[in-house]
């Protein structure tokens, strides 16, 4: 008897947009929009390195909403989009922006026009997100970034005539056939590269997990661990499966 396929949710960010953009204008900061090493802009992201489950959702989130391109294999930059938010001369060009950065996601853009007049209850857009396909821990995750970031863009504030000036969106294939965005292949590199060194502060428990091929993972979880937490820790867990497994060199 064989073990049934893992079932994966459709794909969406993992990140809500204001953290999104937040991360982004850093690696504006150090580079602008010039084409960068993968590696070199997970780190201007906040990673140490591309080569981590944390860092690819991050950079999958912020391709997802326009804000990274992947201009040749291996490279990432940040688009003229963000450069144009960052220099809006008013306030109406900013929140057109935001909103076009948040309708970017087709699954976002369908769950806007499905609810134009405002969002549901979290337990009502939670129950779409399963009917959509969404494992019921990821939905829940899920619900809580796309309602901060419809939130943060002020999406519903805009009176509806306003909404017809929003910026152009490229044709995008609809929801159910969105593709999933091609793997970034980083260059080769020292795979020592990709060891870090956890120190232990005394005040957290190393917990070894056993990966295929002879790898080991680390889950560092402090001594204080609430219930509160560990349906978090689940929940990103589950978010991260939703991804493809990822090959042993990228």
């Amino acid at each position: 008897m064989t073990d049934a396929p893992r079932k994966k949710s459709p794909r969406a960010p993992s990140l809500p947009l204001d953290e999104a953009l937040d991360r982004v204008m850093r690696a504006y900061d150090k580079d602008r929009t010039h084409p960068s090493p993968v590696d070199v802009v997970a780190q201007h992201l906040g990673y140490k390195t591309a080569n981590s489950g944390t860092a690819l959702q991050a950079i999958a989130s912020l391709r997802y909403y326009g804000l990274l391109e992947r201009p040749s294999d291996g490279y990432l930059a940040v688009s003229k989009e963000v450069e144009s938010y960052r220099f809006a001369p008013d306030e109406s060009t900013k929140q057109a922006l935001l909103r076009s950065f948040l309708r970017r996601p087709a699954l976002f853009a369908e769950l806007l026009d499905r609810f134009s007049d405002g969002l549901p209850s979290d337990a009502n857009l939670r129950f779409d997100l399963i009917q959509r396909g969404f494992l019921p821990s990821t939905a829940a995750s899920l619900v809580g970034v796309f309602r901060t970031s419809t939130e943060f863009a002020k999406y519903f504030e805009a009176a509806a005539p306003s909404r017809a000036t929003e910026l152009p969106r490229s044709e995008e294939p609809s929801f159910a056939e969105e593709p999933e965005p091609e793997p970034v292949r980083l260059p080769q590199t020292d795979p020592m590269r990709a060891r870090h060194v956890i120190e232990d502060d005394g005040a957290s428990d190393r917990i070894p997990v056993r990966l295929s091929g002879g790898r080991r993972a680390w889950l560092v979880i402090p001594q204080v661990f609430f219930e509160a937490d560990k349906k978090r820790l689940k929940a990103q867990i589950d978010l991260l499966l939703t991804e493809d497994d990822e090959e042993s060199s990228i």
